[in-house]
Parts: structure tokens; C-alpha cells; sequence
């Protein structure tokens, strides 16, 4: 249950846009979808048809008026902690064979890494949660663009290790038109190579901010990079993009544009 006291301390921690997706997230969706999408809105609208960083960039700004420096502190340290574990050194990259998975959309029905490149490339976008601002930005952003990205026959998916009823929300809160897969434990997310531990102040914080690990459905205190991949239909890895910072995030015109390389186009 979400207190008068915890809804004040957050308020004066988090932007509007992430406020209202951590109390969904706490409160079984006490926030109403009107605002919960206005909210999104003002993030987005002000930098209307901006790239995706220029909006990523003006959400951060936003974040770090209202955060504490303690907490700036803390989030920084986990950024520069998933650095030092050389997540960036063991991660699936390009020319690589990407893993074979199936895994359960937002539905729950099996979608398999074979069928989607039976006889198309594949983008595949990892993010961390419906509960990351940075994960719906980014995954509003790829929506805009899909026209394109199936104009030029490919399919698009986002993977991330919240329960498929938190993605089956993150994928109705976003209008999200392509499959929002789960990757319980990130099993997948493993073979793949991009898995981090959160340092154990940010698992913390995640969890009285987020109920991060109810999110997830287990405590391990593990995320994916929010990487993004373009398959080729055998299997290739033809595009890569991996970085330690989560706030950074593949512009979707410049994965666009190694697709066409991909398909030739």
C-alpha cells in the first residue's frame, strides 16, 4: 500500500513521469491511466519528433533537478559498477550467432527465435522494465518507426525479465504494435551475455521505489543491457549496440539504417 508519506518522499525525488509508473508499479496501478499517460505525454510532447536521445537527454535533466545527490551518488556508482563487471567484454556482439530462445509474449503464447527469422532479419530491443522511463521512451520511439522497420521486412521485439503481466501492461500503457517477450530470470538475457547485478544500494532503491523485485518475480538483483541487436535470417548478429549506461539507448533511425545494410536495401 502506497502511504501519504511515501507518495511525498517520491514526489519530491522523481519526475512526473516516473513518479506515475513507480506508484503503478507499488500501488497495483493506483495512478489512473489518464494520468499515467498525460504524464508520458509531457515528456514527450514538449521535443515533439526529436530524436530519441534528445528526449532520453531532457527526461534525464529532469530527473536530476529533483533527485538528491544522494541518490544521484548512488545511481551513478551502479552505472559505473556495470563497467567494471565487463558485461561489454563477454556480450553476444556483431558477427556472432545469436542464442536461440522461445519465450512467452505478453499474451503468454511461445514465440520462437526460429520462427521469427524464418524468413526475416530480426531487431531485437532488451529493456529493463514497464517501470523504467528510459525503457518506455525508448520503446514509444521504436512504435513510431515500425512502419519502417516492417516496410523493409523485418520483425521487431523487446525482451525484458518482468512478469508477462507486467509486460502485457507495458505493452497496452505503450500501444505497442510488436511482441513484448519475457525473459524470466533472464535466461535468455544470460546466453546472450548482457546480464549485470544491480549494486546493492540501486537494488534497494529499486525495490522501495519500484517493488522491483515483485516486478520480476524474483530477487536475484540482475538486469539486462538495454541493448539492441539486428539478426540477419541465419542467425548473424549484423548490428550491435551495447553500452554500460542505461540511459543510453540505440537511436532507432541509426538501426534503421544497419537493417537496410542487412536486407540490402
Amino acid at each position: 500500500m502506497i502511504t501519504q508519506d511515501t507518495d511525498s518522499r517520491m514526489q519530491s525525488l522523481l519526475p512526473t513521469t516516473l513518479l506515475a509508473g513507480a506508484l503503478c508499479v507499488l500501488g497495483g496501478c493506483a495512478v489512473s491511466e489518464e494520468a499515467n499517460s498525460a504524464g508520458a505525454q509531457e515528456t514527450t510532447m514538449t521535443i515533439e519528433n526529436a530524436s530519441l536521445q534528445t528526449k532520453i537527454d531532457d527526461y534525464k535533466a529532469g530527473f536530476a533537478s529533483r533527485a538528491d545527490q544522494e541518490m544521484k551518488d548512488s545511481f551513478q556508482d551502479g552505472i559505473d559498477d556495470v563497467l567494471r563487471q565487463g558485461v561489454l567484454d563477454r556480450a553476444t556482439n556483431v558477427g556472432d550467432t545469436a542464442p536461440a530462445f522461445v519465450l512467452p509474449n505478453a499474451s503468454g503464447k511461445s514465440v520462437a527465435h526460429g520462427s521469427l527469422l524464418a524468413d526475416r532479419p530480426v531487431i531485437v530491443v532488451w529493456y529493463r522494465g514497464g517501470w523504467c522511463p528510459y525503457c518506455n521512451l525508448t520503446l514509444r520511439a521504436y512504435q513510431e518507426r515500425l512502419d519502417e522497420i516492417t516496410g523493409l521486412g523485418a520483425t521487431l521485439v523487446a525482451i525484458s525479465p518482468e512478469l508477462p503481466d507486467n509486460a502485457l501492461s507495458t505493452k497496452e500503457k505503450g500501444a505497442l504494435e510488436y511482441e513484448v517477450l519475457t525473459d524470466l530470470d533472464n535466461r535468455v538475457a544470460r546466453e546472450y551475455g548482457v546480464v549485470f547485478d544491480l549494486t546493492e544500494d540501486v537494488h534497494r532503491r529499486y525495490n522501495e521505489l519500484f517493488g522491483f523485485d515483485d516486478h520480476n518475480g524474483q530477487a536475484s538483483g540482475e538486469l539486462p543491457l538495454s541493448a539492441t541487436y539486428v539478426i540477419d535470417t541465419d542467425g548473424t548478429v549484423t548490428y550491435a549496440f551495447l553500452h554500460h549506461d542505461y540511459r543510453e539507448r540505440a537511436e532507432p533511425s541509426e538501426v534503421i539504417d544497419a537493417l537496410r545494410t542487412t536486407v540490402g536495401g
